[in-house]
């Protein structure tokens, strides 16, 4: 390991885990230095009772492009959902689906029970758009929030209440749909060009996988860092000089290192996970609530999509909750029980998962998505707060920032 590498990357998160494949790749000397006693950030999954239990409710979309960079999918072997959403409306369920990945349930959309049939033809015809236009014509077009994106593509407020902000709120870790107009449209042509499943492992299973060419001993996990500035980084141990610093910690981290880029504001988010011996549901298919009590934002089957995130014979339900308060768990159970249409006080709580600073809020403006990197003075920045605020914003950021890094370094790579 060399004593004062060419770069050194403070937090081994998707971003950090990103940069750090793209300097190892080019050939620069580097080390990685993460806070915790493991990578992946915010990705992590642990393991209650041979339950895998994600952190907070996460999944994975094929179609995020920086994802075939940086590993082969089919070694996660992936659990998939179904591409679609169950609404529930009074004593109804009302079922949509994709009918380009599910032919067989498009006659079940189109007559379902959820805003109007003019309603869900505008809603394709914005997903379709989304899908079939050049990112860049995308990001070029007049910016809103997702909300006045819904409402100027002639959305009612019946289906935008029923189905989309439920739906949207535990996408976006928005509920009031603030967020930029630019990334919802990134968001559907996420959803409608890819595939959405989680890892049989977990999705802790992801970062695992990014790391996995790197060289162990270019990493060194519980070494918090106190203090970075032009060209070198301070930890308990001492101060290590090198050419480039790239800080990839988490976004409230980043400000504290990085005092001028400002506060960066979170969303929270919460997940509360119980094991039953019968599953609620028959298939991986998100439930959301269309009665407008906007208590829970999805709840979902996790082990219809992947098995291996529950003992034999046992299933694992996912529920989430959007914002910073936290309804105590019996509250949550007697929604569950309304939503799914079935008792749940034989339900086991397994645990509770808070996320208080699950994803950086996005409004507007927001233009095409990417906010400078390289700070000047060999300091640069990567993390979701400088791309989209999802997964493949955090791999893309890091990417991105390694790029720049090796452009000041004047290497190739």
């Amino acid at each position: 390991m060399p004593a004062e590498p060419d770069v050194v990357i403070v937090g081994g998160g998707l971003a950090g885990l990103a940069a750090a494949r793209r300097l190892h790749r080019a050939g620069v000397s580097w080390r990685l230095l993460e806070a915790g006693d493991r990578l992946g950030g915010r990705v992590a999954t642990d393991t209650i009772d041979g339950y895998l239990i994600d952190r907070g409710f996460q999944v994975l979309n094929t179609a995020y492009p920086r994802l075939g960079t940086l590993l082969d999918l089919a070694t996660l072997d992936l659990g998939w959902f179904t591409p679609g959403v169950l609404v529930r409306r009074g004593e109804a369920v009302a079922r949509l689906v994709n009918p380009l990945r599910e032919p067989a349930g498009a006659a079940g959309t189109a007559l379902a029970d959820v805003g109007s049939l003019r309603d869900r033809l505008r809603f394709a015809a914005l997903a379709t758009g989304c899908a079939t236009l050049p990112p860049g014509r995308l990001l070029d077009a007049p910016e809103t929030t997702a909300e006045g994106a819904l409402r100027r593509a002639g959305l009612s407020d019946a289906i935008i209440e029923e189905l989309l902000r439920p739906f949207l709120s535990g996408v976006l870790v928005d509920r009031a749909l603030e967020t930029s107009s630019h990334v919802l449209a990134m968001v559907l042509r996420s959803f409608a060009r890819g595939r959405v499943g989680v890892p049989a492992q977990g999705m802790g299973a992801l970062p695992r996988a990014i790391a996995a060419p790197l060289p162990a001993d270019l990493v060194e996990l519980r070494t918090p860092v106190a203090e970075v500035g032009p060209h070198r980084v301070r930890t308990q141990p001492g101060e290590l000089r090198c050419r480039a610093v790239l800080v990839a910690v988490d976004p409230p981290t980043a400000g504290t290192l990085l005092p001028a880029l400002g506060r960066v504001r979170m969303h929270a988010y919460t997940t509360y996970y119980h094991a039953t011996d019968t599953p609620p549901l028959d298939e991986p298919i998100l439930l959301v609530d269309g009665d407008r009590r906007e208590l829970v934002a999805n709840t979902v089957v996790l082990s219809q999509a992947a098995p291996t995130y529950a003992p034999a014979g046992r299933h694992l339900v996912a529920t989430s909750v959007v914002g910073p308060s936290v309804p105590p768990e019996p509250v949550v159970r007697a929604e569950l029980a309304r939503l799914y249409g079935r008792p749940t006080a034989d339900w086991e709580h397994l645990t509770t998962v808070e996320v208080p600073a699950a994803l950086p809020a996005a409004p507007p403006p927001q233009g095409r998505l990417r906010k400078p990197v390289a700070l000047g003075g060999g300091l640069f920045v990567a993390g979701d707060h400088r791309d989209s605020p999802s997964i493949q914003g955090a791999l893309a950021s890091g990417w991105r920032a390694a790029g720049a890094v090796l452009a000041e370094l004047r290497v190739q790579g």
